[in-house]
């Protein structure tokens, strides 16, 4: 008989951030488990339920017992299970013990890789009882849990102590335990709001009866109505709420029957930078700041209460008396950090260190300075304005307000210069010279700020890379991955007309005046980029043989990637395309094992009619391949070379290239490489080839 389970674990309030990454993992563990033991079919559903006390699931279609089976187990290779005289080997006979079978009882089977022995076994279908508290108790023992907990007098460990547990299959209990916990049929409902325990009868109740207990189960369904609240309140009051998807999530994991509030609080706390209100709100009070259409921060703020009630004065003044200190705090950072100036700071840098072996803040703060120079001035910018937004970059990690709330950096500088006067352009640039911050993030704006941006990464990643920290496997703890994205988006999507090989060369520069030990990284940090970018592209859905045949060629001018794609995809359109790109792989294979110091073709030595059309199409085409390339015209540099596909037909059909004569075979040879550079000149086409 088939019905849906229903499985809860009633806890104390769960980690707010943890919650829905748990209940997904509790879920998708025990439904996997279930499936594999076939108690559950393809057509079975699993539903999560996760509020800040309870982790809870139910699964339709599980069959109360299931079907018999016969279980597979594989063994050794025929080859090394028998002996010479055909009896089995110490191996087989391991096997067959493990397995629990004779040698009568084994079966030959064979895959793409050759004969094997299988022990097969009937195994009739057990019940659901004997196994769900099990599969539920192995879930709970492979949750991503960092540090768990006892409680009571007991030696079982989770999270937070669990108080009862949910076994249900249709309208019975199945029996069995969990953490100490008997299995049953109740739970209870909002801590304050319900009137007391709550019996689920069926598994199909269990979310209206929570609901009667005002209880929202589904974790995407409370959210929902959290964010209706927040719009409709936000809405009355002709304003719009601040962007804040993650704190949204926390919310909906602190609250089990959701109601919203409005706060407010003196006008006189917004001399201070809406940033730092909207951080400590958001960041420490969970609180969702309200802005004007403008994007003005406004006194006002909204709450998310766990608590229906008529009268909700005593929680707003509860709360507008709770953030107040914070608002204060912030108001007293940011007055200490102006009294102390930009100038003060500036010397504070060379005594903090920023790596061992990379020196100080200062001294980082120099080579900023000196790159982010050089690069405006390549762009044609005002290269003062770069190195002076470079060299006050770093100063607001000085600051009580930064200290507080990291994530206010760059912000923090720019309203800091601002006051003692600086110019918007650097203010700006100190600002955005973080930018992107992550995926999707804007991108510096401007010049000044470009380079001050450039010059951040590119010392992060030469200095690192130079002095051996490089990312691996999933660790990246100085952001290289994130740093080396950085500069790519800048350099493409901005775009800058400049070359990803200087500007390492120029950040290595500067380490090494100030005497930093540094290993030759251009080499290595090139691949790492172009590996970064290799990512990027597809993500953005480029096909892989086009990002292969550009990235062949390690283009350093990252702002004409998205050009040298698009011609070899519109290459890839014409119908010499393939045809070229096969030859262009033979020619590519041939000069592999040709000399490295091939001559230039001599006229005078070609013999046949074929090697000379070729020649002739060669000379004719140079010079127009070479012009569509100096102007990044690169369709028409492609178009320009599919012209030459019947005279490579013919020189292949009818022109032995490597003859025994060594003049002639040079001479064809050269042929051959200056063709292939032509072919060559945008991508590496041979990549297109089948």
């Amino acid at each position: 008989m088939k019905e849906t389970v229903l499985i809860e674990l009633r806890t104390e309030e769960l980690p707010p951030k943890s919650l829905k990454p748990l209940s997904e993992a509790f879920a998708d563990t025990v439904f996997a488990t279930l499936r594999a033991e076939e108690f559950a079919g393809a057509d079975s559903i699993c539903t999560p339920y996760a509020t800040p006390r309870r982790l809870a699931l139910t699964i339709t279609g599980v069959a109360d017992r299931q079907p018999d089976r016969v279980l597979e187990k594989k063994g050794p290779a025929l080859a090394g299970a028998l002996d010479v005289a055909g009896r089995p080997t110490k191996a087989l006979e391991g096997f067959m013990r493990a397995a629990g079978v004779s040698f009568d009882q084994l079966h030959k089977a064979a895959d793409g890789k050759g004969e094997y022995f299988v022990a097969r076994r009937e195994k009739k279908g057990e019940e659901l009882a004997t196994h769900l508290a099990d599969i539920v108790a192995q879930a709970v023992r492979k949750l991503p849990i960092p540090k768990v907990m006892r409680w009571g007098d007991s030696e079982h460990q989770f999270v937070r102590p669990v108080h009862s547990l949910i076994l249900l299959h249709g309208k019975r209990v199945v029996p069995g335990a969990v953490l100490g916990l008997p299995s049953g049929r109740t739970t209870m409902g909002h801590r304050f709001l319900s009137a007391g325990e709550i019996v689920v009868d069926t598994p199909a109740d269990y979310p209206a009866r929570l609901a009667d207990g005002k209880v929202i189960a589904a974790f995407g369904e409370r959210r929902a109505a959290i964010a209706t609240q927040l719009e409709a309140a936000a809405h009355r009051l002709d304003a719009r709420i601040n962007p804040a998807d993650g704190l949204l999530d926390e919310v909906t994991a602190l609250v089990e029957w959701p109601v919203v509030y409005v706060g407010e609080f003196e006008a006189e706390y917004l001399e201070v930078p809406q940033e730092c209100l909207i951080l400590t709100m958001q960041q420490n009070q969970k609180y969702f700041p309200l802005l004007d259409r403008a994007g003005k921060l406004l006194n006002k703020f909204l709450i998310v209460a766990n608590m229906a009630v008529d009268d909700p004065s005593n929680i707003i003044r509860g709360n507008e008396r709770v953030v107040r200190p914070r608002l204060s705090d912030a108001r007293f950072f940011y007055n200490q950090d102006r009294k102390a100036g930009f100038a003060n700071r500036v010397l504070r840098l060379g005594s903090v260190v920023y790596h061992n072996k990379l020196g100080s803040l200062g001294d980082r703060a120099q080579r900023l300075g000196r790159v982010a120079r050089s690069i405006a001035e390549t762009l044609g910018a005002d290269g003062n304005l770069a190195e002076r937004a470079a060299l006050f970059a770093k100063i607001d990690l000085l600051t009580d307000m930064v200290g507080e709330f990291p994530e206010l950096q760059g912000i923090m500088g720019r309203y800091y210069l601002l006051h003692e006067g600086g110019l918007p352009v650097v203010a700006d640039a100190i600002e955005q010279h973080y930018r992107p911050r992550f995926a999707g993030d804007a991108l510096p704006e401007g010049n000044i700020a470009c380079a001050a941006a450039l010059a951040d990464k590119l010392d992060a990643l030469v200095g690192f890379f130079g002095i051996g920290q490089l990312p691996t496997g999933d660790k990246d703890p100085f952001g290289l991955r994130r740093a080396a994205l950085g500069v790519l988006r800048i350099l493409m999507e901005t775009p800058l007309p400049l070359d990803l090989g200087e500007l390492i060369g120029s950040a290595s520069q500067a380490l090494l005046a100030q005497g930093v030990k540094l290993a030759p990284v251009d080499e290595n940090l090139l691949l790492f980029m172009l590996d970064r970018l290799r990512g990027m592209l597809r993500d953005a859905g480029h096909a892989v043989d086009v990002i292969e045949a550009v990235l062949a060629q390690r283009p350093t001018r990252i702002d004409l990637v998205p050009a040298r794609l698009a011609a070899v995809r519109e290459f890839q359109m014409l119908p010499e395309s393939l045809a070229l790109a096969a030859a262009n792989k033979r020619i590519g294979n041939i000069l592999k094992k040709a000399p490295e110091d091939l001559p230039e073709p001599d006229i005078a030595l070609l013999e046949e009619k074929a090697e000379k059309a070729l020649f002739q199409r060669v000379v004719l085409m140079a010079p127009l391949v070479r012009s569509h390339v100096a102007n990044e015209d690169y369709a028409d540099a492609l178009k320009a070379l599919a012209t030459v596909r019947s005279e490579v037909d013919r020189f292949f059909d009818e022109v032995m290239v490597n003859v025994h004569e060594p003049l002639l075979r040079g001479n064809r040879l050269g042929l051959l490489k200056v063709l292939y550079e032509q072919l060559n000149a945008v991508a590496d086409i041979s990549r297109l080839a089948v």
